[in-house]
């Protein structure tokens, strides 16, 4: 135990003595001398670390970072997340504010690649020591529980058994799937009863116990680590009685790979039940989706469980079934396939061949698609290899090789691989005798008393313009020598070239501190290694000279410049979440007495807040930009050390990107459209975060372009496009659709006009109106429905007889009014007004309060719309 120790929960203001006893395993010694008293008060020290540090998947780009608080959190002004790549120990900070809670979500991470975690809490005296490191992480998507299987299929019955078989889901939730479970009922019985208390391991099982002549259906769920998944839908009904026919029973588990344009491959298992006699082999029969009759691929039957399809139309979609055959005869087809497109995937990848540094023969496969569940299997003629005397695999992550020990004659074939838990991930690749004689003849180059190279001969330019020129063998002896020649000119270590070699590493390089115009010209290594040898020559003539010239200066001048303050990134734009427009650029070697200044077109830019140079960024938000904010923006940096400055033009072709970059996020964040009616007749409406007309929308009817009219009205405020469609007739029902293009996808919302619809009230009337009597009322409003609604007005639910005191119109089958001329007392109730065609229709309610001259108005609360009650359609709706 450490010889010093901090006591807690003290009382504050109150005096108190210690003494101290040491212990060994044969007891406690006697106690020192008793301190002087010593009054306990608060005082602020840097906290102690926070405690362990759990990391976990959330999204394919970020981690949920959660940590134990210090044991004294109190004055805490937050916690710094830093992480870094697992192996490399660069540390890179996650948030530059404190955060407040001990739960953060990490963004921007590779999907795929690792990280660690680790945490400090900060007060105002300072920072603590870092926090254990996490576990190290995989970033990607968290688990889930996987999909339901699906295809259940009989595959044998003797009456008092079923032998089932199914396909596995389509999605694992991100880990291998560890079992299933299978539950049974018998049809038309309410309960299900578990089959099996533990997961089955493969996709094919025996149920037991069965009674013979009843009918059942099952139902299967898997399970993973995350947890059991949902079950399939029932089956289909199954009948427990005993195949005995001659002929094999059904293929099963139908499976393709290699779906190409105009091809793929199909594969099968063997029937459970082969009949009388072994299964001889199968054909394969097709069609397209829901049309044509079946017809056979093979016109005699493949002994294989695999075959390839060719000759199909790209872009159609197709069902397959497989039929065994035996002696008897061809037996019950497989169940019908799921139905497959007949597309290459985009971005779809074939097995490469190749030989390595080493003169090994291999095929090698790369998949970004894979998951933790994800396994790519081998197979040679469709069948998973087995043979580890004539080949190996090597994984690694998401590329996987298969090499061959002794390639000869007998490896000339088909060779495959699928990738597990994705979308189909598959390829094949015929090794033919002239590819393979073709890729010996390589193997035997590689092998050859060469050295082999890492790296060619290269260059690179240091900060302060140094270029060092240097090349990497695969490996040295301590006997190996090695020449730099300039220009046909061996050039020996000195100060000019300072030469070094490091065997170990099999690094030979030369550093030139000063690198000019006369340096032009051939570099060569050569190397000698006892009977092996290499070279490695570089060109630097021409503008391959100039470009390393430039650079040098260039890195000579920037090192100059970071002597003072100076910008680590100089001033670029981006566009927030909320369409706001940020000018941001990052600062370094700064101090106290540094000044920083924005500046447009050269004339102080005044901001609300002074930036926090000691953060490192420094940001400068515009708000709903438009034309008034053009100009040049600048940032500088000055104190006794130096200056530097950035700037950047909002203009042109700058400003055309910003203004697509804000309507990628407008569209993004774009309402559905909405109808209002208005009295100039339909308004189509999108809400949006921000528009300005400089962003380019289009408005469509019938996927005909709107052109801006007096009829169709194109226009928007701050927050929102509208199309105005004025006074609309019978031509202007139909699809509409309001497109906002962010300079590479259409971001597009539609709404069609022209289905049938319910009467509704779509402009509103108040829920009570007041007035005195002897004056005229009247209520207006606006319906809609396809067919027009019938309109039916009732007082205390009772119908209204029309007369000059009571009036009703309706025009233009849109346009409704109530009017009661000389209003009496005896109006005062409740109207209602029903509106309703074949499809349905809405019921809305007035209360109409009459008071008489002279009499004090009621009091009524503040006018509100009156909410409609939908009435359903009936029989009796008004005809079409």
């Amino acid at each position: 135990m450490s010889p010093r120790y901090a006591v807690f929960d003290l009382a504050d203001g109150k005096s108190y003595v210690f003494r101290v006893l040491s212990a060994n395993r044969h007891g406690l010694s006697d106690p020192s001398e008793i301190t002087s008293p010593v009054q306990a008060q608060d005082a602020i020290v840097a906290p102690s670390a926070p405690g362990r540090v759990l990391a976990s998947r959330n999204t394919k780009t970020s981690v949920v970072v959660q940590w134990d608080k210090p044991r004294q959190e109190e004055d805490l002004l937050g916690y710094y997340v830093d992480c870094c790549v697992a192996g490399t120990n660069l540390w890179e900070p996650c948030n530059h504010k404190p955060i407040k809670y001990n739960r953060f979500v990490v963004h921007g991470l590779t999907t795929g690649e690792q990280y660690i975690f680790r945490v400090k809490a900060v007060n105002a005296v300072g920072t603590s020591e870092n926090s254990q490191e996490s576990d190290p992480i995989r970033v990607q998507a968290a688990l889930t529980t996987p999909s339901h299987p699906y295809g259940i299929t009989l595959l044998n019955c003797d009456g008092h058994a079923m032998t089932l078989g199914w396909k596995v889901p389509k999605f694992s939730g991100g880990a291998a799937i560890l079992g299933y479970y299978i539950d049974k009922r018998e049809v038309h019985h309410a309960n299900w009863h578990e089959v099996n208390p533990s997961p089955v391991k493969d996709t094919i099982f025996t149920v037991e116990g069965l009674t013979e002549g009843s009918l059942y259906e099952f139902k299967i769920a898997a399970t993973n680590l995350a947890g059991i998944g949902e079950p399939s839908d029932p089956s289909e009904h199954f009948k427990c009685e005993a195949w005995t026919m001659p002929e094999p029973g059904p293929a099963y588990d139908l499976t393709f790979c290699e779906v190409r344009d105009s091809s793929l491959v199909l594969l099968w298992k063997a029937p459970v039940y082969s009949g009388s006699s072994p299964v001889s082999g199968y054909f394969v029969d097709f069609k397209e989706e829901d049309a044509g009759e079946w017809r056979t691929v093979n016109q005699t039957a493949t002994a294989n469980r695999y075959l390839k399809a060719c000759d199909l139309q790209r872009g159609r979609t197709y069902v397959f079934r497989v039929r065994a055959v035996n002696a008897s005869g061809v037996g019950r087809p497989s169940d019908t396939s799921e139905p497959v497109l007949v597309e290459a995937r985009p971005g779809t990848k074939e097995i490469s061949a190749g030989v390595d540094e080493e003169g090994n023969i291999y095929l090698a496969f790369d998949c970004q698609e894979m998951t933790d569940a994800s396994q790519f299997t081998w197979c040679k003629s469709y069948e998973e290899i087995a043979d580890e005397g004539r080949f190996r695999v090597e994984t690694a992550g998401d590329h996987s090789k298969l090499y061959f020990k002794n390639p000869d004659k007998e490896d000339v074939g088909t060779y495959s691989v699928s990738v597990s838990d994705t979308d189909g991930v598959s390829s094949s690749f015929n090794l033919d005798a002239e590819e393979l004689e073709r890729l010996i003849l390589l193997s035997n180059e590689i092998k050859n008393p060469t050295i082999p190279l890492k790296s060619e001969l290269a260059y690179e330019i240091f900060d302060k313009g140094q270029v060092r020129f240097w090349l990497q063998a695969e490996h040295l002896s301590p006997d190996a020598s090695y020449r730099f020649i300039i220009n046909d000119r061996e050039v020996s270590d000195s100060e000019a070239h300072r030469i070094k070699c490091d065997k170990a590493t099999g690094i030979i390089e030369m550093v030139m501190d000063r690198f000019t115009i006369e340096n032009e010209g051939t570099y060569t290594v050569q190397i000698h290694d006892g009977k092996a040898k290499s070279q490695s020559s570089l060109v630097l003539i021409g503008d391959a000279f100039r470009t390393v010239l430039d650079e040098a200066e260039f890195q000579r001048k920037e090192f100059l410049r970071k002597q003072g303050p100076h910008f680590a990134e100089y001033l670029h734009w981006d566009v927030t979440e909320d369409c706001e427009v940020r000018l941001v650029c990052k600062v370094a070697n700064t101090k106290r007495e540094t000044v920083f200044k924005w500046l447009k077109d050269d004339v102080l830019y005044e901001t609300d807040t002074a930036p926090d140079l000691e953060k490192g960024v420094c940001e400068l938000l515009i708000p709903k930009l438009s034309k008034k904010d053009h100009g040049e923006y600048k940032a500088t940096l000055k104190d006794e050390r130096g200056q530097d400055a950035s700037v950047l033009e909002i203009a042109g072709k700058v400003y055309e990107d910003i203004i697509l970059a804000m309507s990628r996020v407008c569209g993004m964040s774009a309402s559905p459209l909405k109808v209002l009616c208005t009295p100039e007749g339909i308004r189509l409406q999108c809400s949006m975060k921000y528009f300005t007309e400089e962003m380019k929308v289009n408005w469509y009817h019938k996927d005909a372009k709107i052109p801006s009219s007096e009829h169709m009205r194109i226009g928007g405020s701050e927050d929102m496009a509208w199309l105005q469609i004025c006074e609309p007739t019978e031509k202007d029902k139909g699809k509409y659709t309001f497109e906002i293009f962010d300079g590479k996808s259409n971001h597009q919302r539609s709404l069609d006009l022209s289905g049938q619809d319910r009467g509704r009230v779509v402009g509103g009337l108040p829920d009570v109106v007041t007035i005195m009597e002897g004056k005229t009322l009247n209520l207006t409003c606006t319906v809609f429905g396809n067919p027009d609604p019938e309109v039916v007005w009732l007082k205390n639910d009772q119908d209204i007889p029309l007369s000059d005191h009571f009036s009703v119109k309706v025009e233009q089958a849109k346009f409704v009014s109530m009017t009661i001329r000389d209003v009496s007392s005896e109006d005062s109730g409740k109207y209602s007004m029903s509106v309703k065609n074949k499809y349905g229709g809405e019921k809305i309610d007035v209360t109409v309060s009459v008071y008489k001259h002279g009499e004090k108005i009621p009091e009524v609360s503040l006018p509100q719309q009156a909410k409609p009650k939908l009435l359903p359609a009936s029989a009796s709706s008004p005809a079409k």
